[in-house]
């Protein structure tokens, strides 16, 4: 038995009431920061400002011990959204935080609505508020840490935790991560829940803690619940509180909150129930008075510095681990345990009243301590145990622009893909080390197998391959910690949650890495939102559709993506390219990779085919002079594929859609109308250019010229295997007719010449809209 001296318990007993202290200041501060945005800050536009006290005030606790007393300078966290107040007042505390920025929440150029990694002043390690993915990033953090210290040695060590609100486990990509089998290896993974049983409209009635705890435990987690608090425990040790645990425990959700609302009395009518047990909880209740009774009712476990800090202890770094911590919503504020109080802010008066209870000045509320009293000391300490060293500055190898090979015969763009990275680990191999592919269980049907056999698949260990002596196996799966192919089971946003970690190791440990992301087109859009949060927290990744469109006529209109190219158009912080040639494919890709790993970079999204395209057509120039001038149009967002001196028409084509151009361009010919055709590689950067010549941006508009240039103004007929929506805007750039051929239904199973006939994008569709528009 493990005994503590009385010197020993006086000073844990000291440490304890110095953690309080700071506790109630955090709580102070991160109200504060909320009201004075909403009541004190002018608002001209009167719109409504926002904040959640209430949702910080659950965490403050939690959050003060994590600090103050766990977190080493290798971990990192991962805010719940609605916490960002008490991180920043954390942050103030520690002094890295200027006192100016607390007056400035959901201001312009200030402390944004929640923690944002690239735009908040402070510290902040992952940016949260789509909910469910901050929660997760942590996971595909660990990957990608583990990932760069097996490939580069550079990634540290340290815990990775998520503070994840109750109501956040609804979201099912919380749940597709917590389910890949791979994760059940990473014990660097902490999540720590705020059990407060409340939503944003309402108490949850069946938040059930046992049942989440079966859950994470049947997913091979290490589960830890902090249910009650010291004083709570202390009641139930007395005659009657095993009936009172039992009592509260069995409670639903709605009834304990009401309790929290009721007086003295109230409790002591409503707590016994209606069970066998009533008269023993009523006569332990009756021996309490109103004081000790109103605090041990909500002394729950989340709330209590001692009860957390064991937990921290019990932590098995062998496997993830949940941490179920119950809390109050409001805890400590007038608004405590309302079940509408999630955006509910206190009043003037409620304020007032708060600054008095915590020995505060609402004139002058940004009081930090005294540097020579206990809780400035721990301040300081905390302040330089958590110090990190500065992120050495990336540098990341040069790509290659151009492999140099013109592919022949007959290809398809899908194909391209995997004959790149093969050709990297030759002509570039320091490009290739920093590669890193993902897919979500279809490498083999996106022809990535010859790079997976020649780079391994990337495992937390090295497992043994029990097909390795089989002749007929042509994918060889050699599973180990230097492989640079990570397969996850069948959920995209489990994949884009990865590439954005991996595409941020150049920001947090100076490694650079190109994380290339590869699923089916049709899925794209599954996948868009957390992959879009990504790129706003700051990775930068490519991610590639293929196979995609109503090209892939067999598999019917479940598979055929319609949507997708104008996604690449709109989505912020992302170039899309949708080549039509081997070569295009080369050299788009070359480009996305060397945008990766920097400052300013970008991401990348790519939308290939698997339909046989003949490659002579790309007619890819001879001269080294015209090759390098095609390869900038071809990055720059598209080419002359044709010209003709009587051209009377324009069709720009994208994509697989340039066979069925040249095609009918050859058909137009034969009548006596001459066509010019252009290859679109990029709409995106089209747009971008169209509107940087009307000073709208500040992108080259030099490629509209060599595309459309004055003396070529004719009529235009745009066609892709997409929404037709996406090129339409290119006939504004010399402000002629239009007519825009593409996919704006359901698609069909069926045959290639059936299926583009059905939407309107075959030859004799072409050949129509030309005649119309030019005739």
């Amino acid at each position: 038995m493990n005994t503590l001296a009385l010197g020993d318990i006086d000073h844990a007993i000291s440490e304890l009431d110095t953690l309080e202290t700071i506790a109630e200041r955090v709580l102070w501060l991160s109200t504060a920061v909320v009201h004075h945005a909403n009541r004190v800050r002018p608002n001209p536009s009167g719109l409504k400002v926002g904040g959640h006290q209430a949702s910080s005030a659950s965490m403050v606790a939690i959050m003060t011990s994590l600090w103050f007393s766990q977190l080493q300078p290798g971990d990192r966290v991962s805010v719940k959204p609605h916490a960002s107040p008490v991180l920043h007042s954390i942050n103030y505390l520690l002094g890295e935080l200027d006192e100016k920025y607390l007056t400035t929440l959901r201001e312009f150029g200030g402390l944004q609505s929640y923690p944002s990694r690239s735009k908040d002043p402070d510290v902040v390690d992952y940016s949260t508020g789509s909910v469910g993915i901050g929660a997760t990033a942590p996971i595909w953090g660990t990957m990608a840490r583990r990932y760069v210290n097996a490939q580069l040695g550079a990634g540290g060590q340290g815990r990775q935790y998520s503070l994840v609100g109750d109501a956040e486990l609804d979201e099912g990509a919380v749940w597709e991560a917590i389910l890949d089998p791979a994760i059940a290896e990473l014990g660097e993974v902490v999540w720590i829940v705020d059990l407060n049983r409340q939503s944003l409209d309402r108490v949850v009635p069946n938040i059930a803690a046992r049942r989440l705890e079966a859950m994470f435990g049947a997913a091979g987690w290490q589960v830890i619940t902090v249910d009650f608090g010291r004083q709570l425990e202390s009641v139930f040790a007395l005659p009657g509180g095993d009936a009172l645990r039992q009592r509260i425990i069995a409670m639903e959700n709605p009834e304990y909150q009401r309790l929290l609302r009721c007086d003295p009395n109230g409790i002591r009518q409503r707590l016994p129930g209606a069970g066998p047990d009533s008269g023993a909880i009523a006569g332990l209740i009756a021996t309490l008075d109103d004081a000790t009774l109103r605090a041990a009712i909500r002394n729950l476990g989340g709330h209590d510095l001692a009860a957390l800090t064991a937990a921290y202890q019990q932590i098995d770094d062998t496997r993830p681990t949940v941490i179920l911590a119950y809390t109050i919503k409001g805890y400590g504020l007038p608004t405590e345990g309302h079940p509408q109080n999630h955006s509910a802010l206190l009043t003037d008066d409620e304020f007032a009243g708060l600054a008095m209870k915590l020995g505060m000045d609402t004139e002058n509320p940004w009081h930090r301590f005294s540097p020579e009293g206990p809780t400035g000391k721990l301040c300081a300490a905390t302040a330089a145990r958590l110090r990190r060293d500065p992120v050495p500055t990336p540098v990341a190898p040069a790509v290659p622009t151009d492999i140099g090979r013109t592919p022949k015969g007959t290809s398809t763009t899908q194909a391209a893909l995997g004959r790149l990275l093969l050709d990297l680990t030759r002509e570039a191999p320091d490009v290739a080390k920093r590669v890193v592919t993902v897919s979500p269980d279809v490498s083999s049907t996106t022809n990535l197998a010859g790079w997976v056999n020649k780079v391994g698949v990337w495992s937390a260990s090295e497992r043994r391959n029990w097909f390795a002596d089989d002749g007929q196996t042509l994918m060889h799966w050699n599973e180990r910690p230097s492989g640079q192919h990570i397969e996850l089971g069948i959920a995209e946003t489990n994949l884009v949650g990865l590439i954005g970690e991996l595409g941020a190791t150049w920001s947090r440990w100076g490694e650079p890495l190109f994380p290339i992301g590869v699923l089916y087109d049709p899925f794209v859009e599954r996948a868009l939102e957390p992959w879009s949060f990504g790129i706003y927290a700051g990775g930068q990744s490519i991610l590639i559709g293929t196979p995609s469109g109503v090209s892939l006529a067999a598999e019917g209109g479940a598979h055929q993506s319609i949507k997708t190219p104008s996604i690449g158009l709109e989505q912020p912080g992302c170039i899309s390219y949708e080549p039509a040639f081997a070569i295009d494919v080369e050299w788009t890709l070359l480009a996305s990779i060397a945008r990766l790993g920097r400052p300013g970079g970008t991401s990348a999204y790519l939308r290939l085919s698997t339909r046989p395209v003949d490659q002579t057509a790309a007619a890819v120039p001879h001269d080294p002079a015209a090759r390098e001038r095609r390869r900038r149009q071809v990055v720059a967002g598209g080419y002359p594929l044709r010209r003709n001196d009587s051209a009377k028409v324009t069709i720009a084509a994208m994509g697989t859609m340039i066979t069925e151009a040249l095609a009918a361009a050859d058909r137009l010919a034969q009548l006596g109308f001459a066509a010019d055709v252009v290859c679109v590689t990029s709409p995106d950067l089209l747009f971008q250019a169209w509107q940087a010549r009307q000073g709208r941006g500040s992108a080259d508009s030099w490629i509209l010229d060599q595309l459309f240039p004055v003396d070529r103004a004719h009529p235009m007929v745009t066609v892709l295997d997409g929404h037709p929506h996406t090129l339409a805007f290119l006939s504004n750039i010399q402000r002629v007719p239009l007519t825009a051929l593409g996919v704006r239904t359901f698609g069909q199973a069926g045959g290639l010449d059936d299926v583009y006939r059905y939407h309107g994008i075959d030859t004799d569709s072409i050949v129509r809209a030309a005649l119309d528009i030019a005739g």
